[in-house]
């Protein structure tokens, strides 16, 4: 029998967080690897002083702030807080962009910048990215700047795909940043999870806005806490557009100094683990006629699967695997317009029993929704 559809209007986050300790969650870059102890200890102390009785201290908390820069090397930078980084990329749209404004973005991409954007009247020229080599190029970028161009949006490693930039083309990217007056807004939210990484801050300081998170490398992202880091003057456009005029949740930033604290102790141990994962995902793609890796190795915690020659909806697929087999990942449509019915996302900072589970699910759920025509030969 064929498989059944999803219900009319199936919600797959809220079926995933009503199972939420039966299922594998590999579809938002989550990390389930960064040890709890830190936290936990951190939060109950917390907890136990009834922190949440106050306010916390608006500016945001000078350890964290220092934890921060510990991590991000940017001497001069000031470090705004927020509600997680996406709150930060929505401050710096509706602060520095302008109606008639063009920002050079990439397709595939994490989507929701471009709808920040679009908020502040101004106009996301997308470049295809989904070929070789998987990520933009300075010259692509030259070729598509105009007068109107205002801003370079470089996510880096790139979600979803995966992909990174190497020192010299961060340095091309920030010195035509440079050469042309643009902002250069570098999102860095998977950087710990690259082989090498460099910070466009250090090279282009006056013009680039850095945004950080604690989500995806210290395992944190229900308590959505990141920022952003920027000379004073740009800081200060920026921070007009907080909507946290009496700061961010204290529980929140407890839990970002715990794990910022216990980073570099243990983070080591984290990366290992998700390279192993994604070698996992490799055999067993490598096993499945038809699926490919577009980009390997990830410079992130996550790439996508490329199910164009299988003749699968991605969407299919991820209610398929959620719910028949309790693994979720996540179809292309959320993260390019252009390309996303050809690929599923999946990210692998997770516990070995969960990409066994994904071992075991993922080709049987791929071959339960391949047209008969396409089914692979015994």
């Amino acid at each position: 029998m064929p498989p059944s559809p999803p219900p009319a209007g199936f919600d797959a986050f809220r079926y995933a967080h009503e199972h939420f300790h039966q299922v594998v969650w590999m579809s938002q870059n989550t990390n389930h690897l960064f040890p709890s102890g830190p936290v936990e200890e951190a939060l109950e102390l917390a907890l136990k002083e009834k922190r949440y009785a106050a306010y916390p201290y608006a500016p945001g908390d000078p350890e964290l702030k220092e934890l921060v820069l510990r991590d991000y090397p940017l001497p001069g930078a000031v470090v705004g807080i927020t509600g997680g980084g996406t709150e930060a990329l929505y401050m710096i749209a509706r602060a520095l962009l302008s109606p008639g404004d063009e920002v050079i973005a990439s397709d595939p991409s994490y989507l929701i910048i471009h709808r920040f954007i679009e908020l502040s009247g101004a106009r996301v020229v997308p470049l295809d990215i989904y070929q070789p080599p998987f990520r933009l190029s300075v010259e692509r970028v030259q070729a598509a700047l105009t007068p109107k161009t205002r801003m370079l949006l470089l996510i880096d490693p790139l979600n979803p795909l995966g992909s990174g930039y190497s020192p010299e083309e961060v340095r091309g990217f920030a010195e035509l940043a440079r050469d042309h007056h643009l902002l250069l807004l570098h999102d860095t939210t998977y950087r710990d999870f690259a082989e090498r990484h460099t910070l466009a801050g250090a090279l282009y300081p006056e013009g680039t806005l850095t945004v950080w998170s604690v989500s995806k490398n210290c395992g944190l992202a229900g308590v959505r806490l990141g920022g952003y880091l920027a000379t004073p003057e740009l800081a200060a456009k920026v921070a007009r557009y907080n909507t946290n005029d009496l700061g961010v949740s204290v529980f929140s930033q407890v839990a970002a100094k715990a794990a910022l604290r216990a980073k570099p102790h243990v983070f080591a141990a984290v990366l290992k683990q998700t390279r192993e994962n994604q070698q996992t995902i490799r055999r067993v793609v490598d096993a499945l006629p038809g699926v490919s890796l577009p980009v390997y190795p990830s410079q992130g915690n996550m790439f996508v699967l490329d199910l164009t020659e299988t003749g699968v909806d991605p969407v299919a697929l991820q209610a398929e695997l959620l719910l028949k087999h309790q693994v979720f990942l996540r179809a292309g449509n959320y993260l390019s317009p252009k390309f996303g019915s050809r690929f599923i996302r999946a990210s692998f900072s997770n516990l070995p029993s969960d990409l066994e589970a994904f071992r075991e699910a993922f080709p049987k759920a791929l071959d339960a929704l391949r047209p008969k025509a396409l089914a692979p030969v015994a």
